[in-house]
């Protein structure tokens, strides 16, 4: 991944200054994840209901290899640090990070958000991550629209046209 330079994407160690600073403020923190390989009007929803739980905002972005071992070859169409950047482009956000497992249990550890935003292709029993927010002292939150909006099929659409 090349080095950004946009202040918003941090490293873990970054991150993890970072949150305890806001938490020294009195600000709540909530985490949001996912691999964004096309960004779309889904994605900027969930993370715009997300940013409304209050405080602040982290994105965490799947790395390319977690990409692909979650959605397979020729995954994803946009490297990592671009779709990092892209998020952090958004009003709504604080804070990105990249990481390479293919769930967000050890940033949850590492961060322990008071909210875990899900988006609503989620309810609160399938969250994987569900056990690590609630052993951290956070809670799970469903939001966004309905999951109408999809990369994958946008990239196929795009696909079967070309």
């Amino acid at each position: 991944m090349t080095t950004s330079l946009h202040p918003k994407i941090v490293s873990r160690d970054e991150l993890q200054r970072r949150v305890a600073a806001w938490r020294r403020a009195g600000d709540r923190v909530t985490l949001a994840n996912g691999c964004f390989d096309v960004l779309h009007v889904g994605h900027v929803r969930y993370l715009h209901i997300a940013r409304e739980l209050g405080g602040k905002l982290i994105v965490a972005v799947n790395a390319d290899a977690s990409v692909r071992a979650l959605k397979g070859e020729g995954r994803p169409v946009m490297p990592a640090d671009e779709r990092a950047e892209i998020l952090a482009s958004l009003a709504d956000v604080d804070a990105v990070v990249v990481f390479p497992e293919t769930d967000v249990r050890a940033i949850i550890r590492e961060v322990r958000p008071d909210f875990h935003a899900k988006g609503t292709d989620y309810n609160a029993d399938t969250v994987p991550e569900r056990d690590e927010v609630e052993a951290c002292g956070g809670r799970v939150v469903i939001v966004g629209d309905p999951k109408d909006h999809s990369a994958t099929e946008i990239i196929a659409r795009l696909r079967r046209k070309s």
